[in-house]
């Protein structure tokens, strides 16, 4: 099957009605991985299939799915499958993890060490202030900041990023040709140009209310940690942190005002056990293990490098790594240039950098640059 076929024959299941992500999967898994495949087993059933899905399958919109595949034409845009050497691990992890995303930008960023910064559509200027002063020290410290694009602290929290000249992850509850809100235009053309925008859901599809804790459950699940900035009782922001909770991933929570009706949230989150906060370090503290645990899973994922998982200092005994250090000499180096230098890919050449960024060899700078530390 040709790459066109192959991304038509995805298209249709993903727009099958009542074909959810667990469904898809368990059917591939069923059929060897072969979407073609599950296809062909569908349509061998059609009569035990609810009416809409038995409609699309017998006669699909052709010029929707025609639409789908310009969609992806450009350069910069990608259907992830949950069958890519390179869809995130982390999500492999939650309960329902997608079966693809319609990626638009830096797909390697999805690989990076992440943590979401979320909070209230409504938030304080206060608010604001801490989450972009929080998503600039944590992304300095080597950490993508992910979020969902809405206003308040989402959008704070990209634009501080993204004006640092730090890449950002915004995961949105609409298709990924869609931009909610609306005012929010000109940050969407900068996380597909400077970052990357990630979205669950194919073309033309709008927003809706029940679109958005499944785009929260993949904020979290992309996402060693998530912190809550302020959030009131009834926010959004508690389901993006109940589910990382229930992923196994900390949750972090500033503390607030007791008049202010936005602290209410955290506060509810700090009785029920998430971490209490003060500064960006306690949060790099609680994270590195387990940023530096997912950089050497992914090293050997990626590019077969025999990183050890149980050594204090890997540059000191691995070899890859130490040629890493090597090759980026005493100056400041591209991402970019060193990938081509190395002739490794830049997703697990990132996570290579990683390792030594948390050990003190390495400083990453803005504009994917990273130079050698002394010593």
């Amino acid at each position: 099957m040709d790459e066109t076929a192959h991304l038509r024959t995805w298209l249709t299941l993903l727009r099958t009605p009542r074909l959810g992500p667990a469904a898809l999967r368990e059917q591939l898994d069923a059929c060897g991985g072969r979407v073609d495949a599950v296809l062909d087993a569908l349509r061998q059933r059609l009569s035990s299939l609810p009416d809409d899905t038995r409609r699309w399958l017998e006669r699909p919109d052709e010029r929707r799915l025609d639409d789908d595949l310009t969609w992806l034409e450009p350069p910069g845009r990608r259907l992830m499958l949950c069958t890519d050497e390179d869809f995130p691990p982390l999500l492999e992890a939650i309960a329902q993890p997608p079966a693809a995303l319609f990626v638009t930008g830096d797909a390697s960023l999805l690989l990076h060490p992440q943590l979401a910064i979320v909070g209230a559509r409504g938030a304080t200027l206060s608010g604001r202030a801490h989450a972009r002063a929080f998503a600039q020290a944590l992304g300095l410290a080597g950490f993508t900041i992910t979020s969902g694009m809405a206003d308040g602290v989402d959008g704070a929290a990209h634009v501080a990023a993204l004006d640092a000249g730090l890449p950002t992850v915004a995961v949105v509850g609409t298709g990924p040709d869609r931009v909610y809100p609306a005012r929010h235009h000109a940050l969407a053309r900068r996380l597909a140009a400077e970052g990357v925008l990630v979205s669950e859901f194919p073309p033309g599809t709008p927003a809706r209310s029940d679109h958005f804790p499944r785009r929260n459950r993949l904020i979290a699940g992309l996402s060693l940690g998530t912190l809550v900035v302020e959030a009131g009782l009834q926010s959004g922001s508690l389901i993006t942190a109940r589910l990382a909770a229930e992923q196994g991933r900390e949750v972090f929570a500033l503390p607030g005002s007791i008049h202010n009706p936005l602290a209410h949230g955290c506060h509810r989150l700090i009785r029920d056990g998430a971490r209490l906060v003060e500064t960006a370090a306690e949060i790099v503290e609680v994270l590195a293990p387990a940023a530096v645990a997912l950089g050497r899973e992914l090293a050997v994922r990626l590019d077969g490098a025999a990183v050890s998982p149980h050594v204090e200092t890997a540059s000191e005994v691995d070899p890859s790594l130490q040629a890493l250090l090597d090759a980026l000499g005493h100056g400041l180096v591209a991402l970019e240039d060193l990938a081509a230098f190395t002739g490794q890919a830049v997703a697990g050449l990132s996570s290579a950098l990683l390792l030594l960024e948390l050990e003190g060899r390495v400083e990453s700078l803005p504009g994917n640059r990273y130079q050698r530390l002394p010593g």
